[in-house]
């Protein structure tokens, strides 16, 4: 399997990184281990989770995915320095949120502790604070790269121009830049990336890991009418991509991936890794079943006839015969 670097990070990740959102929701700690355990078993190494993971469920006050992430590892079933463990600071928590200097390092030692390992590997800002300096929040992370609690930063859910003025003030106060983003990206949610964010992604050769990489369950096909949403957790989420588009899209996933014998999620991701500027898409899987089908997309090539079908299919406009 070949490895990718993470824009300029020196960290080496796997082309497909495993959603730790469900470990403690939908999954539960044994199967979080199972699917834990396949993931690395399949030669993958890169792992996102977040503090504020999974403070929407009922009972349930953030930090429940970082706790069984930690609990894998230190039962020994992933070698620590063989993961790259991803995670994420700024959502509200129970004692807080932004990215001030006084948040982020509480907030750094409450995830060291869940994860129970003495450094998180890419520490991500989850969403912009514009209450906060820039360089207020990077001397922090300055701090605690200098401390060896995290080895590099990245960011979430920033906007392009945002992007850019956090990296400049970094490059220009000789403090730590943030070496990759975690955008909302797949087939359908493509226009904000490709028009404001991937310039800057160019630019500074940023790493970029898209979460909602199959818009919510969409791009797998088993959400085509309301009918299909009916109890879902996500159905609220997923009804946006109910329309002539997301058929149009479902339509040319289901032949190409007839064509290769493959699944629509499958055909999904691989357009994704397909993309220049994306290292590695975000997937979730609550059963082994569901990661073995989304760990094959790995291995899946597309043809240039098929890519080009794809990205014509998905896009915001279409012209007659296109």
């Amino acid at each position: 399997m070949q490895f990718r670097e993470l824009g300029n990070s020196g960290l080496n990740v796997s082309p497909l990184m495993l959603g730790g959102n469900v470990f403690g929701w939908t999954a539960d700690e044994k199967t979080s281990f199972a699917i834990l355990d396949r993931f690395a078993e399949a030669g993958l190494n890169f792992i996102d989770t977040a503090d504020v993971y999974s403070t929407w469920v009922p009972g349930h006050s953030g930090g429940e995915s970082e706790t069984v992430l930690g609990n894998w590892l230190a039962a020994g079933r992933g070698k620590r320095e063989k993961v790259i463990v991803a995670t994420k600071v700024g959502m509200e928590m129970p004692d807080g949120k932004g990215l001030s200097r006084s948040h982020i390092l509480r907030s750094a030692e409450n995830s060291l502790k869940r994860l129970r390992t003495d450094y998180i590997d890419l520490y991500q800002s989850h969403q912009d604070d514009p209450q906060t300096p820039l360089d207020e929040t990077l001397e922090a992370y300055s701090g605690l790269i200098q401390a060896g609690k995290i080895r590099v930063i990245g960011a979430s859910n920033y906007n392009g121009e945002r992007l850019r003025q956090a990296i400049e003030t970094g490059r220009g106060s000789n403090l730590p830049v943030y070496q990759s983003l975690q955008p909302l990206y797949n087939l359908y949610d493509r226009a904000d990336y490709e028009t404001h964010l991937e310039p800057v992604v160019r630019e500074f050769n940023l790493g970029v890991i898209p979460y909602f990489s199959l818009a919510a369950g969409f791009l797998t096909g088993k959400y085509r009418s309301e009918a299909d949403l009916a109890d879902k957790p996500r159905g609220s989420t997923v009804r946006k991509y109910l329309n002539d588009r997301g058929e149009r899209i479902l339509k040319s996933l289901d032949e190409i991936a007839k064509a290769t014998s493959s699944k629509p999620a499958q055909i999904a991701l691989a357009w994704l890794m397909a993309q220049p500027t994306v290292t590695a898409p975000i997937t979730s899987a609550t059963s082994i079943l569901q990661l073995n089908e989304l760990i094959a997309a790995t291995e899946l090539r597309l043809s240039p006839e098929a890519l080009d079908r794809l990205t014509k299919a998905s896009a915001e406009s279409q012209t007659a015969g296109a």
